[in-house]
């Protein structure tokens, strides 16, 4: 008899781009946030709401909040699948993991938008 058994983070390549393609986009808006950031005398909040307050930078930054909760998604499931061995408890932390980074990025987004 043949038992299926869900077993460890085995998805190879195509998470590895995953977890490399979503630190690059972090870490290039890293980068221009802080060259943006730096360009200004003075940050009050005025300066930031300004900042903020554009389309391009609200596209990054909805890029950056989007690659973060993938990255972290990556992550803590392989976790998850690698240390966690109860079936059940696995899945439901892989539910529980994935409500709460899909919660954080519209939470995330609902601040982007209300600026």
């Amino acid at each position: 008899m043949v038992k299926d058994i869900i077993v460890g983070a085995h998805y190879g390549l195509k998470d590895w781009l995953i977890q490399r393609i979503s630190a690059a986009v972090m870490a290039a808006y890293t980068l221009i946030f802080l060259i943006l950031l730096l360009g200004h005398e003075r940050i009050d909040f005025e300066t930031w709401r300004a900042f903020m307050a554009g389309g391009f930078m609200r596209f990054l930054t909805f890029l950056f909040i989007v690659s973060l909760m993938v990255h972290a998604w990556v992550g803590v499931r392989d976790i998850w699948m690698d240390y966690v061995k109860p079936t059940g408890l696995r899945l439901a932390l892989h539910a529980f993991t994935l409500l709460a980074l899909i919660g954080y990025t519209g939470w995330a987004v609902s601040i982007i938008w209300r600026l």
